[in-house]
């Protein structure tokens, strides 16, 4: 019953996904400088398997270097002017010089950067010193620790990255339990904690060391979590003095700017990732150069799936469905037809 549930869901999550790509890419690619940067990211991505984290430097550096190469491709940030015309309370007390606690310190930013980083990185050395720097607890630690740094552009951006790494550099879960995770995900809000948390029992339970599968499952998926959040609450706490003031910083704009445009490419990349995972049975990776593609065995084409996938892309974008409801009847339809071809 759970795998026929599983059928119909992972073909409304790649509506879900293709969904976020329009939503994110209408906001982000205004002109063809964002468009082309979306596109480079996505073919970065793809076919060259760059890593996430190089990606979003360089659509930052992309930005930096557009502001004074062709500033009206890259939008300027509100003016101190346009913040005291705001109607938002907050923006008229910045500009009036109100907002006392975003005055920059020294003092507490060391301060804030030290406890938070003493408090992310003692677990980890504490299962590096008890399980071995080559144990998959101290892989985990320091894995989920760097996608927590670059969160850029959401959840499903990040989760391009996961995927990208725990399927492929590390092995910890086959591309169809990776395809079940982000499946899972989708049921309940907040998609990233609940990947990573998939991603790391499943990893543990498969490498649990000294401990019992159940055991290492569970300190997986704990020290997951810590190392997911610590790091985003030192950039909330460090920053937050900052946040304010740089609003109106024209070269953080731009590539801020040329980072969401590049999002729409990674997004992009998973939601194509997720299609040719969930429609073909079979699937190879293929070097070409220096290009790594995932070819399908096009005979192994999923039908149900695909027409599945087809009726919940309809419903999203052309009848407007909510992603509830689409969920919903695509998981109904899907323990249908499962059930219907394999009897159970």
């Amino acid at each position: 019953a759970v795998t026929a549930i599983f059928f119909g869901l992972k073909a409304a999550v790649l509506a879900v996904v293709v969904e976020a790509v329009l939503r994110v890419g209408r906001r982000a690619l205004k002109n063809r400088v964002m468009i082309a940067i979306a596109a480079a990211a996505f073919v970065a991505l793809y076919f060259f398997k760059v890593p996430f984290p190089l990606v979003i430097l360089s659509a930052a550096l992309i930005g930096i270097a557009g502001r004074h190469w062709r500033p009206t491709s890259f939008p300027a940030a509100a003016s101190t002017a346009a913040l005291a015309q705001s109607d938002y309370l907050i923006d008229r007390r910045m500009a009036r010089g109100e907002l006392t606690h975003t005055v920059r310190s020294l003092r507490r930013s060391v301060v804030v950067f030290a406890v938070c980083l003493v408090l992310w990185l003692a677990p980890v050395v504490g299962v590096m010193l008890l399980f071995g720097r080559a144990s998959v607890f101290a892989k985990q630690g320091t894995f989920f620790g760097e996608a927590a740094l670059v969160t850029f552009g959401g959840a499903y951006a990040v989760l391009a990255y996961v995927a990208q790494r725990a399927v492929e550099t590390y092995g910890w879960l086959s591309p169809g339990e990776m395809l079940d995770g982000l499946a899972l995900a989708e049921t309940t809000p907040g998609p990233l904690i609940m990947v990573v948390q998939y991603v790391a029992f499943i990893a543990a339970f498969r490498h649990p060391g000294s401990l019992s599968p159940y055991a290492a499952g569970v300190l997986g998926s704990l020290l997951t979590t810590w190392v997911t959040f610590l790091p985003c609450f030192l950039w909330i706490f460090l920053g937050a003095p900052y946040i304010e003031s740089l609003r109106s910083n024209r070269t953080l704009s731009a590539a801020l700017v040329a980072i969401t445009a590049a999002v729409v490419g990674v997004i992009l990349n998973l939601s194509v990732w997720f299609a040719v995972h969930t429609v073909f049975h079979t699937v190879q990776m293929q070097t070409i150069s220096l290009m790594r593609v995932d070819v399908p065995e096009w005979r192994s084409v999923d039908f149900a799936a695909l027409t599945l996938s087809a009726c919940a892309l309809v419903a999203m974008l052309r009848f407007k469905l909510g992603m509830g409801w689409t969920l919903f009847g695509s998981a109904v339809l899907g323990a249908g037809i499962w059930t219907f071809f394999h009897g159970g």
